[in-house]
């Protein structure tokens, strides 16, 4: 099997727009030609725009883009630029007046680092979706990703920057699932393979990783939802809706077996799909696949990832795995 990016699916597109100054950004994940959708939120502090309608028994059927962004819920207005970018190519749902874009978001809040009166608008959602191709995405500290941060137990000062990550499998019959994910979680990034944590929260007086899921039993709630970890799963396979959003559903595995721990109180975890409708698929096998896509998009978010604002990244404090 192949192993590439999101943009492996034929009809898929990325496109980040990035502020390295106030360390926040966006991504948009583009599908011009309509595709299903669905969607899943387990954490309890999303920030989330049209989700309502990917449920089924929703009129709308076919989404037009995903807007991944930080900001916190500031960061959704960055999608009325993907919308007017659309709306100017004849893109939407037809009205008979206008075409109406219809265009699922999710923020993750990156407010603590760089500058918080800077947040992703309009203007950075169209820059995105004119940056956006089919090639390979950057990965790491771009776009939704720019100001990620993971590990935040004890605050700012021990947390490691987290990012954006992409990995796609092609399986039997030409069917390729990708994904795409921002990771700004509370808890440590680890490998599911050995269960080494890659990236978390940090002892302040030895540099140690504290392993989040066992310390927080010892200490007092996080009192702010600064985190949600947000992605998309796209696939050229032929899904109903009720399929496209069991899927989101299973891709959270992807995040169980990689955020220790994942979906909490002050997390937002959402994650979309885009089911483009090409080709016969089966279903068990497209499960399969979002969950490793997902896992392994989440670790090479941190793999990739560059520290900013004086938060650390993995590069910054030990070799690459």
């Amino acid at each position: 099997m192949s192993q590439e990016s999101i943009t492996r699916v034929p009809g898929i597109k990325v496109g980040h727009a990035t502020d390295l100054d106030a360390i926040t950004g966006c991504t948009v994940i583009l599908c011009e030609g309509g595709a299903v959708g669905g969607v899943e939120v387990r954490g309890s502090a999303p920030g989330t725009r049209e989700t309502d309608l990917l449920r089924p028994m929703q009129h709308v059927e076919r989404v037009h883009a995903v807007l991944l962004t930080g900001g916190s819920a500031f960061g959704l207005a960055a999608a009325d630029g993907v919308m007017r970018y659309l709306e100017e190519r004849g893109i939407g749902y037809d009205v008979g007046v206008t075409k109406v874009p219809i265009v699922p978001a999710a923020v993750l809040f990156d407010l603590r680092i760089g500058d918080f009166r800077i947040r992703p608008n309009a203007e950075m959602g169209y820059q995105a979706c004119l940056e956006a191709s089919a090639g390979p995405p950057a990965e790491g500290s771009v776009g939704a990703g720019t100001g990620a941060t993971v590990g935040k137990l004890l605050g700012m000062a021990s947390a490691m920057k987290g990012g954006i990550g992409t990995w796609a499998l092609s399986l039997p019959g030409g069917v390729v699932v990708g994904a795409i994910v921002a990771v700004n979680a509370f808890g440590d990034i680890v490998d599911d393979r050995t269960g080494k944590i890659l990236a978390g929260a940090r002892d302040p007086s030895t540099g140690a990783f504290l392993d989040t899921a066992k310390a927080l039993f010892a200490l007092p709630p996080p009192g702010f939802p600064d985190n949600t970890t947000i992605g998309v799963v796209a696939t050229n396979a032929r899904l109903t809706k009720e399929q496209a959003n069991k899927l989101a559903q299973l891709s959270h595995n992807g995040l169980a077996r990689t955020v220790s721990p994942a979906h909490t109180m002050v997390d937002g975890d959402t994650m979309f799909v885009l089911a483009t409708g090409e080709v016969e698929a089966n279903f068990f096998a497209v499960g399969a696949a979002a969950v490793e896509v997902v896992a392994t998009a989440v670790k090479r978010a941190v793999l990739q990832a560059e520290g900013l604002g004086g938060i650390p990244s993995i590069k910054d404090l030990q070799p690459l795995p």
